[in-house]
């Protein structure tokens, strides 16, 4: 009953209210996008071939999810937002080893818009790639209905100009929507097959191909690690910093204690968008390149989802960008020299240099517990599928980018509604004052 009241006093907050209608209306109208067609593509044999394939379009099935089934049926929206958020994180590696580059993400607001336009640029370039990558698939599948010159040009046109249309959404809802915009892109997509999935596992038991008790089964573990997920993403380690007290004329300053939060996931979901996005580079390299030299059609088969290799890849990734995104978040010296100029410190550590190589040991720690549950989750629907008759895929990375999204975006609603009533409260009072005297 509680929770039916909050969820009605959200459209009691005006912001709120016109905030996750904006949202949705975006999310409306990018998975309207997910069913219009590209102009040459024999879609019906498309979908056939993808169901049956392996290899390279075992890994397109793997991206599929990502789109929310536009890649399966060669969509405007196709690309999605993938290629955004991979042109981001080489931005960000890029921006930690070019001089000039990191000169840029330190001149502030100014740097930032330089950095985010050279992005899109980059974003450009791989959907151009991505897309062209795509098209010699479908010509070397015999899916195209006019291979050529011509169909490449427009397919590859449609695609870039969709996935740009997608990245424009996205940043309209990180403006004026709730949540991160790509974020709820991919969000949405992964969520919008769920039906499908259900359909086709109750298909599956009332044609005998799988058992009642299988289906509950899978069911039931899925349930068990997003609550796993969910549990572990509000865990957290509280470093005590006590603040020295000083006496300034007749006024007493500090002499209280507090702490700092380090959560066990500090990067949250991004180094499994990262990761999944960065594998789309050398699957996308060998798709191109598969018809000319047997090596690259080798890589792509040893790309294939669910495989040793893949998962290798996968986890070790997860975990890099997992200590990458947390050191992006963190920065141990200067939070260090915080709470020196405060007069803070923690008991037991020196303030200064001692206290960032503490705040360091910390991160490490707990960097290796977060990568690890982060890459483990990721990997662990991947057995379940080697495991069960699953007539679909969804691998631990939909999984956490699904639960992930989810408790950010419902945080973000919930400290909307605290601040609205803690306002309300003190208009409340302010009026009860003026009607006593």
């Amino acid at each position: 009953m509680v929770l039916l009241n909050n969820f009605k006093n959200i459209f009691f907050i005006p912001e709120l209210r016109k905030k996750i209608l904006i949202t949705l209306g975006i999310l409306i109208i990018d998975r309207l996008g997910t069913f219009i067609p590209v102009i040459g593509v024999n879609v019906p044999m498309l979908g056939e071939h993808m169901k049956r394939a392996t290899g390279v379009g075992g890994l397109l099935s793997y991206l599929d999810v990502f789109s929310g089934g536009a890649l399966s049926k060669s969509t405007l929206f196709a690309l999605g937002i993938m290629p955004y958020i991979t042109a981001s994180i080489m931005m960000q590696i890029l921006g930690m080893s070019i001089p000039s580059l990191e000169q840029l993400l330190k001149e502030g607001e100014y740097g930032r818009k330089i950095i985010n336009q050279y992005t899109r640029y980059l974003a450009l370039g791989l959907s151009v790639m991505y897309s062209y990558g795509y098209a010699i698939y479908l010509e070397s599948a015999n899916l195209a209905l006019t291979p050529g010159w011509g169909f490449r040009f427009i397919f590859v046109l449609s695609l870039t100009v969709g996935s740009l249309f997608v990245m424009w959404l996205a940043d309209q809802i990180s403006l004026f929507g709730i949540g991160n915009g790509s974020s709820m892109i991919v969000f949405a997509g992964i969520v919008s097959r769920f039906p499908e999935y259900i359909i086709k596992t109750k298909a599956l038991v009332d044609v005998g191909a799988m058992e009642t008790w299988q289906a509950l089964l899978m069911l039931a573990i899925f349930i068990g690690i997003t609550a796993c997920i969910v549990f572990l993403e509000k865990g957290e380690r509280k470093i005590p910093v006590q603040y020295a007290r000083r006496v300034v004329g007749q006024r007493v300053y500090g002499g209280q204690s507090t702490y700092i939060p380090f959560k066990i996931n500090t990067a949250g979901i991004m180094p499994v968008i990262f990761a999944s996005s960065v594998l789309q580079m050398p699957a996308t390299i060998s798709i191109m390149l598969a018809e000319r030299a047997e090596i690259f059609r080798w890589i792509s088969e040893l790309l294939r989802p669910g495989g040793v290799v893949f998962n290798c890849l996968e986890f070790g990734l997860i975990v890099f960008f997992s200590y990458f995104y947390t050191m992006l978040v963190f920065n141990p010296e200067e939070l260090a020299d915080n709470i020196k100029k405060s007069g803070g410190f923690i008991p037991g550590i020196r303030p200064g240099k001692k206290t960032a190589e503490f705040f360091n040991y910390i991160l490490i720690r707990i960097g290796l517990v977060g990568a690890v549950y982060l890459a483990g989750l990721a990997l662990l629907p991947n057995f379940m599928y080697a495991l069960f008759n699953m007539p679909f895929y969804l691998g631990g990375t939909s999984l956490l980018i699904v639960t992930g999204v989810a408790l950010e975006t419902s945080a973000q609603v919930e400290s909307y509604l605290i601040e609205h009533r803690y306002e309300g409260f003190l208009t409340t009072g302010r009026l009860k004052g003026r009607v006593a005297r």
